[in-house]
């Protein structure tokens, strides 16, 4: 068994064993999903909660999981389907039911044009350490930060966890950093003066934003504390608002948590409330054939409302 460490186990749910031999069950009798331009289809949804509201348990399960989303406390959970992915593996019926729960939370969509609605997140020995697909250490951001309308919430299921036992999800409540940060910091912060990234081949996360504050002043049910380590590389960014924003990045670093995913867990994640990323994959992952190294699948989720046009 891997290493899991967490400063707040509160965050995690394992479902009990006879709502997860009832999961199993109606597992068996999900349609395959259809997608309305890039989001689930409404009747996609309305078949998949009319199954899941029959099973006796999972009212109370999808209210403890909203808890732990939302609220001023709350902003990422933990599912741990452990035993369905045993007794299923993690194919297509074991998608369809993370899909179902997934659409309790809000509406699953797939931003990325080039991409299936669950995106693989393999293990290259080829890319940039830092990227999500590389080995290294994967600084705190959150995903698509420069759009007018990222994500609500993020969400990782683990295929395949490291074989070396490394690769720890870390994440931190970034409104937490914010409030340890000075005042002279956050003004600078609420600039329209950082950048990262390149925009295309996107559908429904509304325009390019470049440059954006980190702080946009929306409450944070609206709003995101638009971060990513990865702008500090960016050109053009002086000295003033470059300190400010590691100054944040070290009060992410000061907060955060981490813990390791196993097969069958998947990780959401409330991007109005929490950044995210990964400590460093085991050495030697060239001598794990490719077809064993970590994978993870990605799928976003648009919350009905919660978001507004913003003009760049």
């Amino acid at each position: 068994m891997m290493p899991e460490i967490a400063s707040d186990w509160a965050c995690f749910i394992d479902p009990p064993r006879e709502l997860e031999e009832d999961l199993i069950k109606i597992s068996r009798a999900l349609p395959a999903w259809s997608v309305e331009g890039t989001f689930l289809a409404d009747s996609t949804m309305e078949w998949y909660r009319s199954l899941l509201e029959a099973t006796p348990l999972f009212d109370e399960f999808r209210s403890s999981l909203l808890r732990k989303l939302g609220g001023t406390a709350g902003g990422y959970s933990v599912v741990r389907l452990r035993n369905i992915a045993q007794a299923l593996g993690v194919g297509e019926q074991f998608l369809r039911l993370a899909t179902a729960i997934l659409a309790e939370v809000a509406i699953p969509f797939q931003p990325f044009q080039r991409w299936p609605l669950w995106k693989e997140i393999g293990t290259s020995l080829t890319a940039n350490p830092g990227m999500s697909t590389g080995t290294g250490y994967n600084a705190f951001h959150m995903d698509l930060v420069n759009a007018t309308q990222p994500p609500d919430y993020t969400t990782l299921l683990c295929v395949r966890p490291d074989p070396l036992g490394a690769g720890a999800s870390i994440l931190s409540d970034a409104r937490a950093a914010v409030s340890r940060l000075t005042p002279s910091s956050r003004t600078l912060l609420a600039d329209l003066a950082y950048s990262y990234g390149s925009f295309f081949d996107l559908s429904d996360v509304g325009e390019e934003y470049r440059p954006f504050p980190v702080l946009d002043g929306e409450p944070a049910g609206l709003g995101f504390v638009r971060f990513t380590a990865k702008m500090l590389a960016e050109s053009g960014l002086d000295e003033a608002h470059a300190q400010a924003a590691m100054d944040l990045a070290d009060q992410m670093v000061a907060g955060q948590v981490s813990f390791t995913l196993q097969r069958g867990d998947f990780l959401i994640v409330n991007q109005h409330r929490w950044v995210h990323g990964r400590e460093p994959l085991g050495d030697c992952q060239h001598d794990i054939p490719p077809e064993e190294r970590r994978l993870l699948l990605q799928l976003f989720l648009r919350s009905s409302g919660t978001t507004r046009p913003i003009t760049p």
